[in-house]
């Protein structure tokens, strides 16, 4: 792009789940080696996303948890750095950093959360979303409605829909 120009704005395009989520897992397997190498041994790799549950639809994008002991963030945040450019897009907090590779195929974001920490959410909402299949039908039915449409619009109707499962209990637990 040249100077002076503007971008366009982000655009909500859903993959084909099927096709992204094969790539996905084949991708996930070589960087949660690379990983396991280079992060400390309590470092919980796991494979978050649309791409992770079946069925799910997303952008066809990869996106990993990283779960640390809050004691371990500040040197995995510096390892991770090393190897990824931080997400521009995202906050940063004391227990919070966003990583990617746009590069990547599929492109791959990862989310390093210390446990326990506001941002621990990741793996919660994934393990929801293979809980209870109604829940990844009005996922779906939320994508579909944004599909086309503004990314900020979709990234605030989801973060609503994530508050909101996560703030109700299983069917099955008991209510806290």
């Amino acid at each position: 792009m040249s100077p002076g120009t503007t971008a366009e704005p982000e655009i909500l395009r859903l993959a084909d789940p099927a096709l992204a989520a094969r790539a996905a897992w084949r991708l996930f397997a070589c960087v949660r080696a690379e990983l396991g190498a280079c992060l400390p041994a309590e470092a919980a790799i796991e494979h978050v996303g649309a791409t992770a549950e079946p069925g799910c639809l997303g952008k066809g994008d990869l996106d990993i948890a990283v779960q640390v002991p809050s004691d371990l963030f500040a040197a995995c945040r510096a390892i991770l750095a090393q190897r990824y450019a931080d997400n521009p897009g995202s906050v940063r907090t004391a227990d919070f950093a966003a990583f990617c590779d746009a590069a990547a195929e599929p492109p791959l974001g990862i989310q390093l959360v210390a446990i326990g920490s506001e941002f621990d959410l990741f793996v919660r909402f994934r393990d929801r979303l293979r809980a209870e299949p109604d829940l990844v039908e009005r996922y779906n039915a939320l994508k579909r409605a944004h599909a086309g449409r503004s990314m900020a619009a979709y990234r605030a109707a989801k973060a609503d829909f994530i508050v909101a499962v996560l703030s109700h209990p299983h069917r099955d637990e008991a209510p806290r």
